[in-house]
């Protein structure tokens, strides 16, 4: 089902006219071009890259597809690295001079493959003249020419009376294409269903974050235990050659860099596309991003809602039954794992969106985001909050409930209790994840529990809520009778009073006389006692322990009393 969105989604792109490369190139980047006269004499060395950050970044080119490159030699055609192009391996391997020489031989008996006779075409003509006349020294002599052998940088070819590479020459590109493998094929290709030659080794992928930096696979059997039928490597699946190089090329497209169509959730890299052209496509990554610096307060909850429906207000050529999918990859060794999968409408995506942030919507400063980003909500579970220490499969768990609309993963909300009670901050991301989780599993499941509102809600009688408020106001108590203080009861007692809250409230509430009897305004302290005593009607004792979802709703309670003091603040200068 992916390989085959993945296939039609390149068909797509291709027939349409897109930026992908056609069948038989790829998009690569060339940070070098080696310069030639007609005549295969040296000019020039040209650096394409440009800074991006901290480093240089080459251009990116059309050229032929890369060769599977395993332990064996095998050579690109007009492009590849200094060993294969000159013998100049890197200067760190031991046994590099006789491979490279290996490689450099290589690198000529490919192009003679394509090109028996390499006078026939100029270009093919001075890359010949200049390769096999081995007098390499001015080239060497280049300023850049140390950086590119110490790093391996990939060279390629130009004319320098060309605008492009001698691989895009169009002479070069009809030559190449007339040498196409026989479509004659000896297998049934399990994308797509028709008669192909099936694929042993399959391109790899790059762009997954934390993959390796040459590529790994999604599709791989690289050990016997993973075979049968004597079959090897890939045609154990058999995709056929056109199926793999559409599924393979849409992806990397996808997953480039500067891909408008792709978003990192944890240690997902997630890309969507839709089944047409979709307006979807341009601002998914938006929708779930962190808010724009020129429109911090863009309301994306009215943006996702114009998707939904005829119904609610959407355009009909939005076609929201347009087919939408979403595929979330994660770095495994060599492979790729699939860490979700979604295929619907985007009709059904958009409520499923607008869903979530309904559910998260809880209140929160006036310069606070009205949505969150989804990177914000995980790091916010975070040791340290940072995007590394997110919990393995949190996120794909997280992103896998967005879009089916379903309840939360669990695993969510004891990830951010468990940071809670360890930093003992109550932050707005946090307390939005903790509300989202229980507001969704009580309409999921229809428990006997009473949703949680977005804001201060004072008939809620659960008793996780209220000890949460009641927490709240005793230390706004402890604040105002030590205006100043650096460390609350907060620092000292929140895990507890969350989790096992017989053990903390008994001393608290004494701590609480305490306090009362310090503030000099005495209708202020009258107005504390009676809000607590409020909170407290009707509890005859506290609770031994919380359970998970209690602790959840003991946050909320505790955040929304908080948020309430602020507004009375403002508002009636309390």
């Amino acid at each position: 089902m992916i390989l085959q969105a993945l296939t039609s989604y390149y068909n797509r792109t291709a027939q349409g006219g897109g930026d992908i490369a056609a069948p038989g190139f790829q998009k690569q980047q060339i940070p070098f071009l080696i310069v030639l006269t007609r005549e295969g004499r040296f000019l020039d060395l040209q650096d394409t890259r440009s800074p991006e950050g901290k480093k240089k970044v080459g251009r990116t080119f059309i050229v032929p597809k890369a060769i599977k490159k395993t332990s064996g030699i095998a050579a690109n055609l007009f492009w590849d690295t200094p060993a294969y192009v000159l013998g100049r391996p890197k200067p760190d391997q031991n046994d590099a001079p006789e491979k490279a020489e290996k490689q450099r031989r290589a690198f000529l008996d490919r192009m003679k493959e394509i090109f028996p006779n390499p006078n026939a075409n100029v270009a093919v003509s001075a890359i010949f003249g200049f390769l096999e006349g081995n007098d390499f020294q001015t080239l060497l002599n280049h300023p850049s020419w140390k950086e590119i052998e110490e790093k391996g940088l990939v060279l390629g070819f130009k004319l320098d009376t060309d605008n492009c590479l001698v691989c895009e020459r169009q002479d070069i590109v009809n030559a190449l294409a007339g040498t196409k493998p026989s479509t004659k094929g000896n297998g049934i290709c399990l994308v797509d269903g028709e008669v192909d030659v099936p694929v042993r080794l399959h391109t790899a992928i790059k762009g997954v974050w934390g993959a390796q930096t040459s590529g790994a696979n999604i599709v791989s059997f690289n050990l016997k235990a993973f075979t049968s039928f004597n079959k090897k490597q890939g045609l154990n699946a058999p995709v056929g050659q056109r199926a793999e190089f559409a599924y393979t090329t849409a992806l990397n497209n996808l997953l480039q860099k500067g891909s408008r169509q792709r978003l990192q959730v944890g240690d997902a890299s997630t890309v969507f596309w839709a089944e047409k052209k979709h307006v979807m496509e341009d601002v998914f990554a938006d929708i779930f991003g962190e808010p724009v610096k020129d429109n911090p307060v863009q309301d994306y909850k009215s943006l996702v809602a114009v998707f939904r429906a005829p119904e609610t207000g959407s355009r009909p050529e939005l076609e929201p039954n347009t087919r939408f999918f979403v595929l979330g990859l994660a770095p495994n060794a060599a492979r790729i794992a699939v860490r979700f999968w979604y295929d619907g409408t985007v009709k059904e995506v958009a409520a499923h969106i607008y869903q979530h942030f309904e559910d998260c919507s809880i209140v929160h400063g006036p310069n606070q985001p009205e949505t969150l980003s989804l990177f914000r909500m995980l790091v916010s579970t975070a040791l340290q909050g940072k995007s590394e220490n997110i919990q393995p499969n949190l996120a794909g768990d997280f992103m896998r409930s967005i879009l089916a609309g379903t309840p939360y993963p669990q695993t969510l909300l004891a990830a951010a209790i468990r940071r809670l009670r360890a930093e003992h901050e109550v932050t707005y991301p946090r307390v939005a994840l903790i509300k989202a989780v229980l507001v969704r599993e009580s309409k999921y499941y229809n428990k006997d529990h009473r949703e949680v509102d977005m804001a201060l809600d004072k008939t809620n009688g659960n008793i996780g809520y209220r000890l949460g408020r009641l927490f709240a106001a005793l230390e706004k108590i402890q604040e105002e009778a030590n205006p100043g203080i650096n460390a609350t009861i907060r620092d000292r007692f929140y895990g507890a009073a969350s989790s096992t809250p017989v053990a903390a409230f008994s001393r608290l509430m004494k701590l609480k006389n305490h306090h009362i009897s310090k503030l000099d305004n005495r209708g202020r302290a009258v107005n504390l006692e009676r809000v607590v005593g409020e909170i407290v009607d009707g509890i005859d004792e506290f609770p031994t322990y919380l359970s998970l979802g209690d602790q959840g709703r003991f946050a909320v309670g505790y955040y929304h009393q908080r948020q309430e003091f602020f507004t009375k603040k403002d508002e009636q200068q309390l």
